[in-house]
């Protein structure tokens, strides 16, 4: 059975870190590229970070750019997101996604909130 199960969110304050893990089941990560996604309350889901297949490539959104950091490790199965110097408006639940030319998969999401 193909899971993405993120973990690693939390209540934070602003200025602090999280790192956010996914580890992924019933494929191999090696083939696909992935990416974390966001949805902040009363907003539609945004990409915030990618990452090709083999990991030399990565993508971010301009808000994060800077701040946040995507990295997989194809050997255990995961792909991170280190986020620093954490903001209000990072408030959202995340989700992990793994795509190729056939199939996407999401995660169920973990809960970031940042506030003092």
């Amino acid at each position: 059975q193909v899971q993405l199960v993120e973990s690693g969110g939390g209540l934070v304050q602003p200025g602090g870190s999280l790192r956010l893990s996914c580890i992924a089941s019933g494929f191999t990560i090696s083939t696909y590229g992935m990416s974390w996604h966001r949805q902040g309350p009363g907003k539609e889901r945004e990409l915030v970070a990618a990452v090709s297949s083999t990991g030399g490539v990565t993508n971010y959104a301009d808000s994060v750019k800077g701040r946040f950091t995507i990295s997989k490790d194809n050997a255990k199965n995961m792909l991170y997101l280190q986020m620093n110097s954490l903001k209000p408006e990072d408030t959202a639940v995340y989700y992990c996604n793994a795509w190729n030319r056939r199939d996407v998969y999401w995660g169920q999401g973990t809960q970031v909130t940042v506030s003092s």
